[in-house]
């Protein structure tokens, strides 16, 4: 898998155009000297789980003698999961804060930023590409293409259009359901081979 496809894949997965209305929604009772170092802190914490996630990953799927079968069909259902709430938006936020006091780590760095079809996808990648190399720079690239819009968003929430990001997102919300029926057949199609030619 070529290191652009990786890319857009994580780019769409962490999905930053559907959050910044949660992701304003959390900071905006916070002082406003506080919100950009949060979002800095937040987004750093959400890099270093994925590069984590990235090194250990292959390691921990051969300590649980999981597959990358089993790890391509579970993404894409919970990636499945999650785009259908994108593209049939409810009333309800999907994150939402516990209490007023400061995020830290949850919900923004993770589930919002390093959710389970990020962290899933990335685990895959691990186990799969032969190039260590360029699953970090596609990490890198989709995160800072992420803290890119999230801070656009933020330097302009008063301009920001509901209607506009609603667009946005079941746009994203279509393209990542098209990825997760991909992923979960190309899973499927692998866990079929080795049953077959276990047989």
């Amino acid at each position: 898998m070529s290191l652009f496809t990786m890319t857009i894949s994580l780019f769409l997965i962490l999905d930053s155009v559907g959050n910044i209305t949660d992701f304003l929604q959390l900071i905006r009772d916070l002082p406003l000297e506080r919100q950009k170092r949060i979002i800095l802190r937040e987004m750093i914490f959400a890099l270093l789980i994925m590069i984590s996630v990235a090194l250990v990953g292959d390691y921990i799927l051969d300590a649980l003698h999981l597959g990358a079968e089993t790890v391509q069909i579970a993404g894409g259902i919970v990636l499945f999961l999650i785009s259908i709430k994108m593209v049939f938006l409810s009333q309800g936020r999907m994150f939402t804060a516990i209490d007023k006091s400061e995020p830290f780590m949850v919900p923004i760095a993770t589930p919002m930023i390093a959710g389970p079809s990020a962290l899933a996808t990335i685990m895959f990648y691990s186990y799969t590409e032969h190039s260590s190399m360029d699953l970090g720079f596609a990490i890198l690239i989709a995160w800072a293409a992420t803290v890119a819009v999230l801070g656009i968003a933020y330097h302009y929430r008063a301009r920001v259009s509901g209607n506009i990001l609603m667009a946005l997102e079941k746009l994203m919300g279509l393209i990542l359901i098209l990825m997760s029926v991909e992923m979960f057949l190309k899973g499927l199609k692998t866990f079929m081979l080795l049953q077959t030619g276990q047989s």
